[in-house]
């Protein structure tokens, strides 16, 4: 049989803990797979990194299926929002390997990529709750969620709590200093001393639009298993 990425994410788990996402427990799950490191580097070119990209996608996807069959009907949107983020936290089975990876993601050269996966999870959440935002707002939406998203994750990571109970009171407040935000921008455009502002803010973005879809089938991709 094959041996595909799931397989070499599965066997690199047990070693994350102890050396990282590194070429070293990348090594150890190759020897666990008992293939050669060549081999697995055709499955994940840049090794551990790739394997640790997957780990969060994978958590995405499940996300994205628990809110599917959650009954959000009687919620407020900021509970829904909040209700998703503490989804995203409960598909973790590893609490090592997402502090190992906020280690592997808060490297200079590899910010970039953590940062884009945090947008993923914001973005995902949003299109799971059914944003429909073409606009400015479509970009406002995920950076707000990101950096709630962010902070949590590194809250989260050192709440010994009962239950996370400490976590989800800072859900809860973070979600309320973003709607407090949110009617702090609906009162400058009300307001006739800013509303001439606002409105010149909001005729320079009207360009601004929603990026259309891209495939993921692109060399160097692959795509997230379902």
């Amino acid at each position: 049989m094959p041996v595909t990425n799931i397989m070499l994410l599965e066997a690199i788990l047990p070693h994350v803990a102890f050396d990282g996402w590194n070429d070293t427990a990348f090594r150890a799950a190759c020897d666990d797979l008992e293939i050669s490191v060549a081999e697995a580097k055709g499955i994940c070119p840049r090794g551990a990194t790739d394997l640790a990209i997957l780990f969060h996608k994978q958590g995405d996807v499940a996300m994205v299926n628990a809110l599917a069959a959650a009954d959000l009907s009687d919620l407020r949107f900021r509970d829904k929002v909040a209700h998703a983020i503490r989804l995203r936290l409960e598909t973790v089975d590893d609490k090592e390997a997402v502090r190992r990876g906020t280690v592997l993601f808060a490297l200079p050269h590899m910010a970039p990529e953590g940062s884009k996966l945090i947008w993923g999870t914001a973005d995902a959440i949003w299109t799971a709750l059914g944003d429909t935002s073409e606009d400015v707002n479509w970009y406002t939406k995920r950076a707000t969620l990101s950096a709630v998203y962010g902070s949590v994750v590194l809250f989260w990571l050192g709440d010994d709590s009962i239950d996370g109970q400490a976590t989800i009171d800072f859900i809860d407040r973070r979600i309320e200093n973003v709607m407090q935000f949110e009617t702090f921008k609906a009162a400058v455009n009300k307001n006739p001393l800013t509303k001439p502002f606002a409105a010149a803010f909001a005729q320079m973005t009207t360009r601004v639009k929603a990026p259309a879809d891209v495939p993921n089938d692109l060399p160097g991709s692959w795509k997230t298993p379902q």
